[in-house]
């Protein structure tokens, strides 16, 4: 077992830039802005993992906004609040994922036509308010689960995006805890 005195005595491997690797990546493909060679072979993979992301914004976006609108019974009023305020939380998700698409020098798909097929969630219809809320929180777990797939898959491959996604995740695992309280509401 090796003990703090033990490492003291080691010499340890100093941290240091290459700069010549740094200055090769700035001035190599200025064309690409951000993304320099470092990002390697996943640009594309990191790209269309957010599109995926962003089509289920979207997606949750159009489902909260459909239930704060028809949402009804005693419970309504303050649970609609909660579904507009979400609706919001997600358009600004879909907004963020969007320009870092750009940032990567990728396209955003806002397309209708494929929206719902490339969404990791549903969109739901319900009348009833407790459906209401089960779908939703149904939504938020599986888009909790895909952005910790994400997470674990992009890892150090672009720390950008991982903290991105990280954020997005503690607001989706809040959503889960406010909509888990508003069930048998």
């Amino acid at each position: 077992m090796t003990t703090a005195v033990d490492q003291k005595d080691k010499p340890h491997q100093r941290l240091v830039l290459d700069q010549t690797a740094i200055n090769e990546a700035a001035s190599q493909s200025l064309d690409d802005g951000a993304v320099t060679p470092g990002y390697g072979p996943w640009r594309d993979d990191i790209v269309e993992l957010l599109n995926g992301a962003l089509a289920t914004e979207l997606v949750c976006v159009l489902r909260y906004k459909r239930h704060y609108f028809t949402a009804n019974g005693v419970a309504s009023p303050a649970i609609a609040d909660e579904f507009l305020v979400h609706a919001n939380e997600e358009s600004a998700h879909a907004d963020k994922i969007a320009e870092r698409i750009v940032q990567l020098g990728g396209e955003p798909d806002f397309n209708p036509k494929t929206l719902q097929e490339r969404s990791h969630a549903g969109y739901d219809e319900s009348t009833e308010l407790q459906a209401m809320v089960r779908a939703n929180l149904v939504a938020e777990r599986i888009a909790i689960e895909t952005y910790r797939q994400m997470i674990a898959l992009i890892g150090d491959k672009d720390p950008t995006t991982r903290r991105m996604l990280e954020e997005i995740l503690t607001d989706e695992e809040e959503h889960a805890d406010e909509l888990k309280d508003w069930l048998g509401h």
